[in-house]
């Protein structure tokens, strides 16, 4: 851009960019990185020296550290999303294969961490997709803002050079200016808004963990978290230790921990540059490194979940999961207020738990029984209706509506998500 505005002689600036192009083959270890080297700019200034000699101060012309760290920062943080971007997808399907395999694999949804109704584990697992879809829109989101050049804006009031700031963001490839000088060496809000997104995603992925070492334990035995992401007891030789998900679901405290730095930092800062600001950055890479390696590691340990389907039913059955629709069925059928169902479903879950009736043995007489005593009338419901009603896969089926369990719903969203993965990884 120099030279081609006419600022610098085409002949020294042709000398700077062959310096830099040999550098570039060369790599960092080719600078003197000296602690007494003020910076990465002046070591790089002192490398084209040694090449070309004092031409090679040219280089700054027109330029400050202030524009240069604030334009180098976002073109690494940049990288950086786009990489998680493209992960986050690659664990979304990931997710969308598995659900397919289990779209009617039946197991009990919890509220309250309580029994509360019959879903499928594919119905569950597209929980975490859609959370993810989120955490990747509102990353993406925050890129636009990253997305802005600073360089050009020098110490704070730019620089009476004619230099071209249009082609220098042409040049970085970055999609638009950060039109006020002083705002544009100063501002750091595109790191926390950044940071917000990491934390946001850190959350989902310490809600997955959370549930995989939940649902690992002898207690729930839902699932089966393989051994290359498990431990044994150093002293107790039956342990499995869910490691990785205990890991990852700390580390997610240390994710929120930048962002509170970050916001504390610069919460009462006065506009223009201050050395503050360069205590922010560490908490930047800090939150993309580790979050970008929990993602992976999340990504990695749920693609070996195994979930063992007949523990999944057993829980299902167990508990009258299936009460609520107990209760619509008398609705539809019977034309009662929903409360009043509500009262004779929940009567007889209380009679059938202190007798020791399981949900299938229940049939139309015991809810005429129980009918009776609160509202002196029988039902008369049909025994086949009855049976379906308290049938977790059947009550599963009867959800078909959009972003319900039943497997044809599922597998509409399944697709659905795979099309946003297609259309985003193009």
């Amino acid at each position: 851009m120099l030279k081609e505005q006419g600022i610098i002689p085409p002949q020294d600036a042709n000398k700077i960019l062959a310096a830099l192009h040999e550098l570039e083959k060369e790599g960092i270890c080719a600078l003197d990185l000296d602690p007494s080297v003020e910076d990465v700019h002046m070591a790089v200034e002192n490398y084209v020296t040694a090449k070309i000699g004092e031409s090679a101060g040219f280089m700054h012309t027109g330029k400050s550290r202030n524009d240069q760290v604030a334009t180098d920062l976002r073109l690494v943080l940049k990288e950086d999303i786009q990489e998680i971007l493209t992960d986050i997808l690659k664990f979304i399907q990931i997710i969308l294969d598995k659900a397919y395999d289990h779209r009617e694999t039946v197991m009990v949804g919890y509220t309250h961490l309580q029994h509360a109704q019959p879903t499928t584990f594919a119905h569950h697992l597209l929980s975490y997709a859609q959370a993810l879809k989120r955490d990747y829109e509102r990353l993406k989101d925050a890129y636009k803002r990253v997305d802005m050049s600073p360089l050009g804006s020098a110490a704070l009031t730019t620089t009476s050079f004619p230099i071209d700031r249009e082609r220098t963001r042409e040049l970085l490839d970055f999609s638009q200016l950060l039109e006020n000088s002083i705002d544009a060496v100063s501002s750091r809000d595109f790191m926390a808004e950044t940071v917000f997104a990491l934390t946001m995603l850190a959350s989902t992925l310490s809600k997955i963990c959370e549930e995989m070492v939940l649902w690992s334990t002898y207690e729930f035995g839902m699932v089966e978290i393989s051994h290359e992401f498990s431990s044994t007891s150093s002293i107790m030789p039956q342990k499995k230790n869910p490691d990785v998900a205990e890991i990852v679901r700390a580390k997610t405290a240390g994710v929120q921990g930048e962002l509170v730095t970050i916001l504390t930092i610069l919460k009462a800062l006065p506009q223009s540059y201050n050395r503050d600001l360069q205590e922010v950055t560490p908490h930047i890479w800090n939150a993309v490194d580790n979050s970008h390696s929990m993602l992976n590691i999340t990504q990695e340990m749920l693609s070996t979940v195994e979930f063992k389907q007949e523990r999944g039913r057993e829980l299902a059955q167990a508990n009258f999961s299936t009460a609520t629709e107990l209760a619509d069925l008398m609705v539809r059928e019977k034309n009662l207020p929903f409360r009043i169902a509500h009262q004779i479903v929940g009567r007889t879950v209380t009679k059938a738990l202190d007798s020791g009736i399981k949900p299938a043995e229940i049939d139309s007489a015991f809810l005429d029984k129980i009918s009776e005593e609160l509202f002196s009338k029988h039902l008369g419901l049909n025994d086949e209706l009855v049976k379906n009603a308290l049938d977790p896969y059947q009550v599963v089926k009867t959800r078909n509506v959009v972003g319900g369990p039943s497997p044809e719903v599922v597998k509409d969203a399944i697709l659905n998500l795979r099309d946003f993965v297609k259309e985003e990884s193009k």
